[in-house]
């Protein structure tokens, strides 16, 4: 299939990170590359972009689609598309954060359909240095998810707590899906939500820790690990807020989880939990604390 000028046309697919809220987060690859698409898709349920900053971008680039989880998951539609036509995924963030676009990167090449990444700036790497923490010394991260149908998932609190024990601080990313479907109802989860959800898992396993001695496959740093978590007053956890990082509306807050369920928070946001601090990490800290 070539073009009017002689050229063959180009096909294949685009994973491209849009960064954390706005057209000046995109490199100007990015933007070259989404504007030279044929289709342009923005995958809208790991993360989102304000709706004004959507709009101005479809500007510069073109018309966007946006696309939840079933069809990025399931992408024979979207991968067919790309045999004939360029197509670009916007992702916002980076990428190759979520193993779901790894996964689709993967189909693409299996099927010989080329496949290019624009990298963007992601929360993971944003996080870190705005508030102030070396980068060394945070563990593995997770996702507070809402407890759907009244069931709460407290793998997120093992996480919290097994970083803190071994001194390690936790970025805790928060669910935007109430339904848990990945099919549009979005709600950011806000400080509020979030500060519910962890009371919830510190309750679940409170209730469990009296039994954790007869799980003979309960490993004994976990053990250990949420025993001395659960022990804690809520007014002695430690945590920051951060609230659309990257944009002009970024907000940071040094709170604790008491503290946290007062927060109004903004679009999207994220928590980071500390674990053992420095002397230069404790200070930079103290500059989010908010003044009452």
């Amino acid at each position: 299939m070539a073009e009017q000028n002689g050229n063959p046309k180009q096909t294949g697919l685009l994973l491209i990170g849009m960064g954390p809220g706005g057209i000046g987060s995109m490199t100007a690859d990015a933007v070259a590359a989404a504007t030279a698409a044929d289709l342009r898709y923005y995958e809208a349920y790991t993360a989102l972009w304000p709706a004004t900053e959507l709009a101005e971008l479809e500007k510069v680039i073109g018309r966007i689609e946006k696309v939840m989880r079933p069809r990025i998951e399931h992408p024979d539609e979207i991968l067919n598309l790309a045999t004939e036509q360029l197509v670009a995924i916007l992702i916002v963030g980076d990428p190759l954060q979520a193993t779901t676009h790894i996964d689709l990167q993967l189909q693409a090449e299996e099927r010989n359909i080329a496949c290019e990444i624009l990298h963007g700036i992601s929360i993971t790497n944003l996080v870190t240095g705005a508030v102030g923490l070396s980068n060394y010394k945070f563990g593995r991260q997770t996702t507070l998810t809402y407890a759907y149908s009244g069931w709460i998932a407290t793998s997120p609190l093992e996480v919290i707590a097994i970083n803190r024990l071994l001194g390690h601080h936790t970025l805790a990313l928060l669910d935007l899906d109430p339904t848990g479907s990945g099919e549009g109802q979005q709600k950011p989860m806000s400080p509020s939500d979030a500060a519910e959800v962890i009371h919830l898992m510190l309750n679940k396993v409170k209730e469990e820790v009296v039994h954790i001695e007869e799980n003979e496959q309960l490993a004994e740093l976990k053990q250990h690990a949420l025993s001395e978590i659960t022990s804690l007053d809520a007014e002695l956890l430690p945590v920051v807020l951060c609230s659309d990082m990257g944009t002009k509306d970024q907000m940071i807050i040094y709170t604790t989880l008491v503290g946290l369920a007062n927060l109004p928070g903004g679009r999207m946001n994220c928590l980071v939990f500390p674990a053992i601090t420095s002397d230069v990490e404790e200070k930079a800290l103290l500059r989010w604390v908010k003044e009452e």
